[in-house]
């Protein structure tokens, strides 16, 4: 093997080795929906703020995640390179290659093929007609943090009180942060027992980022 080759597949193991600890990958899933401070990806995996920042710390290292400071807070984001589809990847890998995962997965599917969820080329040409509202229903920071265009942002926990802010006339669309996240499937349930008129959108925020397509 010559010295170039070496070097490639020494550098490919050591962004493994990074990527190798189940709280690293779930730290990027939730920046994969924005930025978020320490103490945010600390209250949403359940981790302590040090280990937190100690996970952080390795990601950074191969240049999975940035940061920046805010006051006395640090907030992280992904990383300039292509870490969306890295992690996409080895969603697809993880359910190619294991049956428990690929079976709740089905699962997922199955209980929620009456939600009629709407496809990205769907989705589009809607939003190109003008004829559906889309509705974030991600937490306002990871909103704020970048969203899809012209979404109206109610966090899940909001939308009971805020139900006179959607259109009661015409179609919503819900998303959030993928495909396997259950925000939007709590939300579409419980507006169409209001009576609205809702489907989801069948990625999220991240797969949207990921295909290079607009965003606010």
């Amino acid at each position: 093997m010559n010295q170039p080759e070496k070097f490639l597949y020494t550098h490919l193991g050591e962004l493994a080795k990074l990527l190798g600890h189940a709280s690293r990958i779930e730290i990027l899933d939730h920046l994969a929906g924005g930025e978020l401070s320490v103490e945010m990806l600390s209250a949403l995996t359940g981790m302590s703020a040090a280990s937190t920042s100690q996970h952080l710390q390795n990601l950074r290292r191969g240049n999975f995640v940035m940061s920046r400071r805010e006051g006395k807070h640090i907030i992280y984001r992904l990383g300039d390179g292509p870490v969306r589809s890295v992690i996409a990847s080895l969603r697809c890998f993880a359910e190619f290659n294991n049956d428990v995962i690929r079976n709740i997965t089905a699962d997922y599917q199955s209980n929620h093929n009456c939600l009629e969820a709407v496809s990205r080329e769907e989705l589009l040409s809607r939003l190109e007609a003008g004829s559906v509202t889309l509705l974030d229903v991600r937490p306002e920071d990871e909103y704020i943090g970048g969203h899809l265009p012209g979404a109206l942002n109610i966090p899940l926990k909001e939308l009971e009180s805020r139900l006179a802010e959607l259109p009661s006339d015409s179609e919503i669309v819900a998303y959030c942060r993928g495909p396997h996240c259950i925000l939007s499937v709590e939300a579409v349930e419980y507006l169409r027992r209001q009576g609205y008129r809702i489907r989801r959108f069948d990625e999220g925020y991240p797969e949207w980022v990921a295909s290079g397509l607009h965003t606010e």
